[in-house]
């Protein structure tokens, strides 16, 4: 259980590098369809995020 808890905590962490990664583009994105883009990345990973820390007993997201 602790290794799955790991495993978790791993992806949590690195969905949030992404997340901040990503909000970082799309500050300098110009362009409707490369906002567009990350715009979908952005909420694909918070998404997966949501999920990850709802699995992990944190409720809804941070």
């Amino acid at each position: 259980m602790d290794g799955n808890r790991e495993a978790l905590d791993d992806e949590i962490a690195l969905l949030r590098r992404q997340i901040a990664d990503l909000t970082e583009q799309a500050t300098a994105a110009s362009g409707a369809g490369q906002e567009d883009r990350l715009a979908e990345l952005l909420n694909e990973k918070q998404d997966r995020l949501d999920m990850l820390l709802k699995e992990r007993g944190d409720g809804a997201g941070a």
